[in-house]
């Protein structure tokens, strides 16, 4: 077993499956609504007959009934495809005394979960590793050996100084045809305004969006006394000050930071969740997908 898939933490999720909202495309029976019609499993409409439909689709009762001929239209389900989007900037290195994991490696384990889930459903993933540009694009697939790739490449993920998250996300909107969901794992360090935007590109494109914020609990509650000495994991540079004469105002920007990315999630229908890294990742997934869960 691969570092980042835990057995235990598995096992503790149980039967939970991450099932798509909005309209996918896929090939094989699964558990998703595809926008292409068939004869498969869910019944949607009649329409009249035309020379050529497949007589399977026939409703011979309605013509008994009516004496006009009908076809049955129904929806297949099939399988999705999903991107996992991992942070691997500097300051995903960061972890405090009071967190479980670093926020990078909260990440790949969450990572790990997300993609066995849906290679357990019988679903395609893939995986694209982020930071200073996109480092490495592994596309969707399913399977057990594919499963086995993804777990290496996480193991083999190194940080990057520099961000240019909303960069690299226009450029996989661009680049990934077939829609489906995806998953972005990050801390968000990056101006707000331009990831907000590149995110909005995926939803154009008709993709549906889940946005993990992975955050450090010193981060979120700024516990820091004394006169410290802070250094910007990605440009190395440092301030020195007293942070209780910050505190305030620190989370005060932070709850604008998270609410900000809240709000836009709602209006974009999206789902966003904050990650706080002193949770453990599996106790924290769990409770995330029973809540989706229960939106559904």
């Amino acid at each position: 077993m691969r570092r980042f898939l835990d057995p235990q933490a598995v096992s503790r999720l149980g039967p939970l499956e991450i099932v798509a909202r909005s309209v996918v495309e896929g090939s094989i029976s699964g558990l998703h609504k595809s926008p292409f019609h068939g004869f498969s499993v869910e019944f949607t409409e009649y329409r009249e007959y035309s020379p050529g439909d497949d007589l399977r689709t026939f409703d011979w009762k309605a013509y008994a009934r009516t004496d006009r001929t009908y076809v049955k239209l129904f929806e297949e389900e099939t399988n999705l495809k999903a991107h996992v989007l991992l942070d691997a900037s500097r300051s995903m290195e960061y972890r405090s005394g009071g967190a479980q994991l670093s926020k990078l490696d909260c990440a790949r384990y969450l990572a790990a979960s997300l993609a066995y889930l849906l290679v357990r459903q019988r679903d395609s993933v893939g995986l694209v590793v982020l930071g200073g540009g996109i480092q490495r694009w592994i596309p969707p697939r399913g399977g057990a050996g594919h499963l086995h790739d993804l777990l290496g490449a996480l193991e083999e993920v190194r940080t990057a100084d520099a961000t240019g998250l909303a960069p690299s996300l226009h450029r996989l909107a661009d680049g990934i045809k077939t829609r489906g969901l995806v998953i972005l794992l990050s801390d968000l360090l990056d101006d707000p305004a331009a990831v907000r935007g590149a995110l909005r590109h995926f939803r154009h494109n008709r993709h549906e969006v889940v946005v993990l914020h992975v955050l450090d609990p010193a981060e979120l509650r700024f516990p820091f006394t004394g006169l410290c000495n802070f250094r910007d994991m990605e440009t190395g540079q440092r301030v020195e000050l007293q942070p209780q004469v910050f505190r305030e105002e620190y989370l005060a920007a932070m709850e604008g930071f998270t609410s900000g990315y809240r709000r836009f999630a709602s209006e974009s229908a999206m789902d966003y969740e904050v990650v706080d890294t002193a949770v453990p990742f599996d106790r924290w997934l769990a409770g995330y997908l029973h809540r989706r869960m229960a939106r559904d």
